[in-house]
């Protein structure tokens, strides 16, 4: 690890809080990223402009990120079809934990529910599992 791997993801993680913020301050809504694209899929409502505007904000950060910095190398060595369970599987949980990481883990700590606080706790023990599992016996 280094200097620059560190500033980016503290700079990235200030990033992120600042977006939750402003979007709770303008908006009175939580970035719960799961539930913010969840209203998109529902019929169209007269307030989903702004779910559409952080969706969009979130698929174009990386292509601007790339344009402004420039080749940025990434290597996934996972099979696609790994990545489709492991996308299906956390897509489950979302559902089954009531939220996603950014909707318990920023927000709801940042208020210090209970509920974010064990959903937050429990996810992150079984991504710990997760790791240890796939990198020993898979």
């Amino acid at each position: 690890m280094t200097l620059l791997t560190v500033v980016t993801a503290l700079f990235g993680g200030m990033l992120i809080g600042l977006a939750a913020a402003i979007l709770l301050f303008f908006n009175n809504r939580t970035a719960g990223i799961s539930g913010i694209a969840a209203g998109l899929i529902k019929p169209w409502k007269q307030n989903s402009h702004w779910r559409l505007s952080f969706v969009i904000g979130l698929v174009i950060s990386a292509p601007l990120w790339r344009l402004l910095i420039g080749n940025i190398s990434i290597q996934i060595n996972t099979p696609l079809i790994i990545l489709a369970a492991a996308g299906l599987l956390v897509g489950y949980g979302t559902q089954l934990g009531g939220g996603c990481t950014s909707g318990h883990g920023i927000c709801g700590n940042a208020r210090l529910s209970p509920r974010s606080i064990a959903a937050t706790l429990t996810f992150m023990t079984t991504a710990g599992i997760t790791v240890y599992l796939v990198r020993h016996f898979v």
